[in-house]
């Protein structure tokens, strides 16, 4: 560890907590990375087909759900005021267009969350709700939302640790299903997230650490239950699977608006990452989809770039962010992870073009900025990802970056998508806090 603090320059640039940009020099072409993982396209047709049969339950449990027959989904927002403020704002250059995949705004938690998250309780359901009897494939799954259902499932119990948006996903799906539930939740997690998940009868268990703590004792707890199902964000293969269902979705969107993406149409996505399970997750289904034509880019706070240590380090989750002098503490709750995803970070290896850090004060800017110009509020978290599209050609690194792939001719026809990841349940005055606090 100490050797690839010492010798590696990226580190020297993350240890001091300033803003930088890092191209993945172990990027490979789509052809050859796609055979060094395990999960094919196959795993998420799997996981789309298994929505599909709960959209019935959904739209029952979830009457927000109701117009969209029970599928949980966001849309795709064209942004051009805001790229023309960040443009002015920023004296910046964003060639190509704009646009905002608002999962601020999905419908049950609000977050991107809702992805993984409900998909990994969903399918634990099916699996007990098969082996029980009590369900079969063929059936209409608003079955299980019958008394006599959740009657059968108050005997299990399901448990997580969570910064906040993965504890509300977990939470408010697994409370609707029956389940008794746990969140164990780190110190940055905000109060009105703890409130509105006991508000849901769901047991809130608060720890004065960081997230790590929390998802460890969180593991201990349920693993000694044997009624008891951990949702592990570090290692779970269904989060990571629902979340990569988010690719196919987004790709109808883009056929609706008659957007091709190939060749001489690059797409770029930008996406706020935490311990990396909802961004890496929405990279692979994205690469799955249109392998060397699309082009994705983490974005994490200066104080807990965790991902971005792992893979420049090559050493994933054996080495956090204290590690090289950080504290881990940042304004982005959502992204409060000292540690990340080892399973991620080795399935990230050969397909993510690189990532970006911002420094606190502006993902208040940038929510502000989007707040006046287009009338959107996500929590400042998501507001990490405009660091991206703001930035991809001021770094020399990630111009080079568009050179060696190609790009640089290609960007006027360049599609770039900022990845909203959470804001719909943040309630009117914890919004108009947020839109009052300024940064140095």
């Amino acid at each position: 560890m100490k050797k690839s603090i010492s010798e590696n320059p990226v580190v020297k640039e993350i240890a001091a907590a300033r803003q930088t940009a890092w191209v993945n020099p172990g990027k490979k072409p789509w052809k050859e990375a796609s055979t060094e993982i395990l999960l094919t396209g196959k795993d998420i047709d799997d996981a789309e087909a298994r929505l599909h049969r709960f959209s019935p339950f959904i739209a029952k449990c979830f009457p927000e759900t109701a117009d969209q027959n029970g599928i949980i989904e966001s849309p795709l927002t064209p942004v051009p005021v805001m790229q023309k403020y960040l443009e002015e704002q920023y004296h910046a250059v964003i060639r190509g267009k704009l646009f905002l995949k608002q999962d601020n705004a999905l419908a049950v938690a609000g977050s991107v969350k809702a992805r993984g998250g409900i998909y990994e309780v969903l399918k634990h359901t099916e699996e007990l709700a098969l082996d029980a009897g009590i369900l079969k494939k063929e059936d209409d799954y608003s079955t299980l939302a019958s008394e006599q259902c959740r009657e059968f499932f108050r005997k299990y119990k399901i448990q997580v640790g969570s910064t906040g948006n993965l504890g509300l996903s977990i939470g408010i799906a697994s409370a609707a299903i029956g389940y008794e539930v746990t969140v164990h939740m780190s110190a940055d997690a905000r109060q009105w997230k703890k409130d509105m998940l006991r508000s849901h009868g769901v047991r809130v268990v608060e720890y004065e650490s960081d997230y790590s703590e929390a998802v460890r004792n969180g593991r201990q707890e349920s693993d000694a239950d044997p009624f008891s199902h951990f949702v592990d964000d570090e290692n779970s293969r269904d989060l990571f699977l629902g979340y990569a269902v988010a690719a196919r979705r987004l790709k109808r969107q883009l056929a609706e608006r008659n957007i091709s993406v190939n060749e001489d149409h690059p797409l770029f996505l930008y996406i706020p990452c935490g311990v990396g399970g909802a961004p890496g997750g929405v990279t692979f289904g994205a690469k799955e989809l249109w392998g060397d034509y699309v082009h994705v880019f983490f974005v994490e706070p200066v104080q807990a770039p965790c991902m971005l240590l792992g893979m420049a380090t090559g050493l994933h989750n054996k080495i956090c962010v204290q590690d090289v002098g950080l504290t881990g503490l940042t304004h982005a709750d959502g992204l409060a992870v000292g540690r990340p995803s080892g399973f991620v970070g080795k399935v990230m290896e050969s397909v993510l073009s690189g990532a970006f850090t911002v420094e606190d004060k502006w993902l208040y800017e940038y929510m502000r900025g989007l707040w006046d110009t287009e009338d959107i509020f996500i929590e400042p978290s998501s507001c990490a990802a405009f660091e991206g599209p703001l930035r991809l050609e001021q770094y020399a690194k990630t111009r080079e970056y568009l050179e060696r792939n190609n790009l640089t001719d290609k960007m006027e026809q360049a599609v770039h998508i900022t990845w909203g990841t959470g804001g719909r349940l943040v309630p009117g005055d914890v919004r108009e806090e947020y839109r009052n606090t300024y940064l140095d």
